[in-house]
């Protein structure tokens, strides 16, 4: 499998503290110039959200705001405007600081069993609930999605797209533990095959090698997030047991690149010792030499960084080009 990156990539989950897409956009490609990344700033308020800013993308299926989140509605509203002005102005700012660019860029999308599991139907109930609305809604998120990095092309035309979809939300929708509207009940557990064709609609309209699902619950659904079609795994390494090792390293195997987060998403210190050797103990305990590393493995956050201030989420970026270079050197065989 041909990866759009070059072996000891490192990039961000998607999400950073402010308010400004242009420096954010120049913090970003200064940074991460090996895999830059659209910035997603949800403190700007409602459509810059992940919902809403994913919803911004769906076609025919118009949304607006209410009380409870993000709604299904009849027609196009002063909400859905809002959110992609938002996305545009990001697009914008991107443009800008990728001028004469050429390499790989990845935009980030809520998966569709996590938009599901958050937007409602007109009745107040989440989509989840109704089959038939899901398949509608997978159908819909997929053209916006294809739409969308038709969009990056156009606008950086050296670009090769990365698409990261966001799924934290899978485990709950296979576990049956969404709620409903009053609070008191849950949505049925939905059967895994249902959830890898949902899945498999919206990576099948992105480039082959540069499909990533992001999870960063507790022991994500690697396997079914592979035979979706998932290239590589975005996770939250102290999220991580055991007994998903097995499952990686199949993948791994296969040609799948693993993305740890092992940095901390909110203000806390820098450890670099330590997100070295976790990296590296997960790749070992996987079976695998440490020459491999800067191949298989992009480091990352442990989440977004919307919630972290201006200043760590500096640090963490800068430090993530820190340890690019480590894992391109341990990988030459210069370190141990």
């Amino acid at each position: 499998m041909t990866r759009p990156w070059a072996a000891g990539a490192v990039t961000g989950v998607g999400s950073l503290p402010g308010v400004d897409p242009v420096e954010a956009a120049r913090l970003v490609f200064g940074e991460l110039p090996g895999l830059p990344h659209l910035p997603e700033l949800p403190a700007r308020g409602a459509g810059a959200d992940t919902i809403g800013r994913t919803a911004a993308l769906l076609v025919d299926l118009p949304v607006e705001i209410v009380p409870s989140g993000w709604r299904f509605t009849a027609h196009p509203g002063a909400d859905l405007r809002r959110a992609r002005d938002f996305l545009a102005w990001d697009l914008d700012a991107l443009e800008a600081a990728a001028e004469a660019f050429v390499g790989p860029v990845k935009v980030q999308v809520a998966g569709p069993w996590t938009l599901a599991a958050s937007l409602e139907l007109a009745s107040g109930h989440r989509v989840v609930s109704d089959p038939g609305a899901v398949r509608d809604l997978a159908e819909s998120l997929a053209e916006g999605v294809a739409r969308h990095l038709a969009e990056l092309g156009r606008r950086v035309p050296g670009a090769r797209p990365v698409l990261q979809v966001d799924e934290p939300s899978v485990r709950a929708v296979l576990a049956g533990a969404v709620p409903t509207p009053s609070g008191y009940g849950m949505v049925r557990a939905v059967e895994a095959s249902v959830v890898e064709q949902a899945l498999a609609r919206v990576f099948d309209v992105a480039p082959e090698g540069g499909r990533v699902v992001h999870c960063c619950a507790a022991d994500p659904p690697f396997e079914l997030f592979g035979s979706a079609g998932a290239d590589a795994f975005s996770f939250d390494l102290a999220q991580l047991g055991t007994a998903g090792y097995d499952v990686l390293a199949a993948a791994v195997d296969v040609g799948t690149s693993l993305w740890p987060g092992v940095l901390p998403a909110s203000d806390a210190p820098l450890a670099f010792q330590t997100a070295r050797t976790r990296i590296r103990d997960l790749w070992t305990a996987l079976g695998f030499p440490v020459s491999g590393l800067a191949a298989g493995i992009v480091a990352t956050p442990s989440c977004g960084l919307a919630g972290a201030s201006a200043e760590h989420a500096r640090a963490v970026l800068t430090a993530l080009g820190e340890l690019g270079k480590w894992l391109a050197d341990v990988s030459g065989g210069s370190e141990s």
